[in-house]
């Protein structure tokens, strides 16, 4: 912690819905690119900032193909905005009442939407503070590089060892994968 420095998470303020489809917008692809697309998308749509699930339904496929998406991006884009005009997807307020778990499960129902993604709202959005995403290979790369391992953990063994960061296992990612940027740069080596 000394040597990467204060943690600086601090969770973007957007509703569950806008960022579950930014999330399906950047799979695969370079953030440039994703950006771009997402500046298109944004476009059809002029003067609502981002487009409200209504919107969305209301488009046509080609035309939501035409920003750039992949016919299964365009297929869980609209099943994130069926899922949140009908309710599954809560809003910002509404998550304050179900817990990580609670989100998980809810969530993973959506298409194109895995634990992995959900985990990244609940740290990048929701601000919750106790979130360790075990399957992510930057954070067990980071673990790691931090203690001088050969292999990286199986995701089941960084859980067991995380257990000990509660609550605050979302800060504890937040360093992992900055451990592992830094290695990649040769920028940090284990003590």
């Amino acid at each position: 912690m000394k040597r990467i420095g204060a943690c600086t998470l601090v969770a973007v303020e957007r509703e569950p819905y806008e960022a579950l489809v930014r999330a399906i917008a950047h799979q695969q692809v370079h953030g440039r690119a994703a950006e771009a697309i997402l500046g298109r998308f944004i476009a059809l749509y002029p003067g609502q900032g981002f487009p409200p699930p209504e919107a969305v339904l209301a488009t046509d496929a080609a035309a939501l193909r035409g920003c750039g998406f992949s016919q299964s991006k365009v297929a869980a884009i609209r099943d994130i905005a069926e899922k949140s005009a009908g309710g599954l997807v809560p809003v910002r307020a509404g998550c304050a009442q179900l817990s990580d778990a609670a989100l998980i499960e809810r969530l993973v129902a959506i298409r194109g939407v895995g634990r992995w993604t959900v985990e990244m709202l609940l740290i990048f959005t929701l601000g919750r503070p106790d979130i360790l995403p075990v399957d992510d290979f930057g954070v067990r790369e980071g673990w790691k590089v931090a203690a001088g391992l050969e292999t990286q953990p199986k995701p089941k063994e960084l859980a067991a060892i995380g257990e000990a960061w509660a609550p605050w296992r979302s800060i504890a990612a937040w360093y992992l994968w900055r451990i592992a940027d830094a290695a990649k740069r040769s920028a940090f080596k284990p003590q």
